[in-house]
C-alpha cells in the first residue's frame, strides 16, 4: 500500500494571506515527496475560502517545478464545470510540464452552492451524467482525432493538444454507490473513496462495492487501484490527549462543510461561519470522541494497526487528508511523524511504474 497527500489551502479568516497558505502547501508537498509519498492530490472548489482551489492544474504545474518524483493528481475536477477538450488539453499539458507525472480524478460534484454559480443552477445530483460522458471523451481525445455527439457536449473532430507524455494518464473516479464503482471499473478507471465521518466498517463496505464491480467485469484484465481518503493526524505516544486538538479541528471542518453544503446562507467575502455545535445535538458522529475513532487520529502504533487492516482489505493507496482547520505547524508536525514512524512499516511499491 502506498501513501499520498490530499491538500488544499484552507482559510477560516483573513489572518493568513493566500500567498502564505500556498507556500505552506508547497512545503507540505515537498515534505511528502521526501517521505516517499506517491502522489499529491488537489481538488476543485469555487468561491469558498475553506477550500481555496478554483483549478488544481496551475497549482500542480507549479509543484511540478518544485518536485521531481511525486505524482501530481487533480483530485478531483468537477465534470459539469469542464469541456472535454479543455480537460484533455490541460491535463496533457500538466503531463508534459511534469515529464509524465499527471493523474486525473473526476467527480460529479456535490455543492449546490457551486452549481448555482458555475453551472447555471444545474442540480448537483445531475452531475453524474456529465462525469460519465466526460471521461471516455477525454480518453479518446488523448488517443487522437475524435468527434463527439453526446447528450451534454457536442463537438466536431478535435484532439488533445498537446498529447500526454504517458501512454495512459491514470484516471480516477470518485465513487460511493455501486453504480459509480461499476462505471469506473468498466471504463478502465481507478477508484477513490472517502468514508467521511463513518468508521472502518464503511471502508469495508466501499471496498466490497469495488470488488463486486471487478467481479462483474471479467473482461477488464488490468486490475484497477482503490484509494481511501481520510482525515489524518498523528500525535506522539506520550501525549494522551494529543488526539483532541485534531478531533476538534476536524469537527470544525465538518461544521463548515455542513454550512456550505446546506446552501442556506450567503457567504461574505468567501467565508461562512461553521454550523453551530448545537445543530448536531444527538448526532454522535460529530463529537470529538467519535471523530477520534473514525478519522485516522492516533499515535503511530494506533495508526499503523488501522492501516494494516486497510492493506489487508486490498486498499492500493491511502491518502493522508491534511485539511483539518489546524495550523501549518501542527499539520507539518503530524505529517513528519507519519513519515518517520508510520511509512517505514509498509513496503514501498514502485509507485511510478504503473503509468509508464
Amino acid at each position: 500500500m502506498r501513501f499520498s497527500l490530499f491538500i488544499h489551502m484552507e482559510r477560516y479568516d483573513d489572518s493568513i494571506s493566500h500567498e502564505e497558505h500556498f507556500e505552506n502547501l508547497v512545503e507540505l508537498t515537498q515534505l511528502a515527496e521526501a517521505g516517499g509519498f506517491s502522489t499529491v492530490w488537489i481538488g476543485e472548489h469555487h468561491s469558498m475560502e475553506y477550500t481555496v482551489s478554483p483549478n488544481p492544474l496551475p497549482q500542480l504545474a507549479y509543484l511540478a517545478a518544485k518536485t521531481s518524483t511525486i505524482r501530481l493528481g487533480a483530485g478531483t475536477i468537477i465534470a459539469p464545470f469542464w469541456n472535454p477538450i479543455r480537460a484533455a488539453g490541460e491535463v496533457a499539458l500538466l503531463d508534459v510540464i511534469s515529464n509524465g507525472r499527471a493523474e486525473l480524478g473526476v467527480a460529479r460534484g456535490a455543492y449546490q452552492f457551486e452549481f448555482d454559480r458555475v453551472a447555471g443552477g444545474l442540480p448537483a445530483t445531475d452531475g453524474g451524467q456529465h462525469m460519465q460522458e466526460l471521461i471516455p471523451a477525454v480518453k479518446k481525445l488523448w488517443e487522437g482525432d475524435y468527434a463527439h455527439d453526446g447528450e451534454v457536449w457536442q463537438f466536431p473532430t478535435s484532439t488533445s493538444v498537446p498529447k500526454p507524455v504517458q501512454k495512459q494518464v491514470p484516471v480516477w473516479v470518485a465513487a460511493r454507490s455501486p453504480e459509480s464503482h461499476d462505471y469506473a471499473v468498466a471504463n478502465g478507471c481507478h477508484v477513490m473513496v472517502t468514508p467521511l465521518m463513518k468508521g472502518d466498517e464503511e471502508v469495508e463496505s466501499l471496498v466490497q462495492k469495488f470488488e463486486t464491480a471487478i467481479a462483474n467485469h471479467p473482461e477488464v484484465t488490468q486490475r484497477p487501484d482503490i484509494m481511501v481518503l481520510r482525515h489524518t493526524y498523528v500525535h506522539a505516544a506520550d501525549e494522551p490527549e494529543g488526539w483532541r486538538p485534531a478531533a476538534e479541528g476536524i469537527q470544525k471542518f465538518y461544521r463548515t462543510f455542513d454550512a456550505w453544503f446546506g446552501n442556506k446562507n450567503v457567504p461574505e467575502a468567501g467565508f461562512l461561519e461553521p454550523s453551530p455545535i448545537e445543530k448536531f445535538a444527538g448526532r454522535d458522529e460529530f463529537t470529538p470522541e467519535s471523530l477520534h475513532k473514525t478519522a485516522m487520529i492516533g499515535t503511530p502504533a494506533e495508526v499503523i494497526e488501522r492501516l494494516r487492516r486497510y492493506e489487508a482489505l486490498g486498499v492500493s493507496e491511502y491518502s493522508f487528508w491534511s485539511d483539518n482547520t489546524l495550523s501549518h505547524e501542527q499539520k507539518k508536525q503530524s505529517l513528519q511523524l507519519f513519515i518517520n514512524e508510520v511509512v517505514p512499516h509498509f513496503a514501498r511499491d514502485e509507485v511510478h511504474a504503473k503509468a509508464k
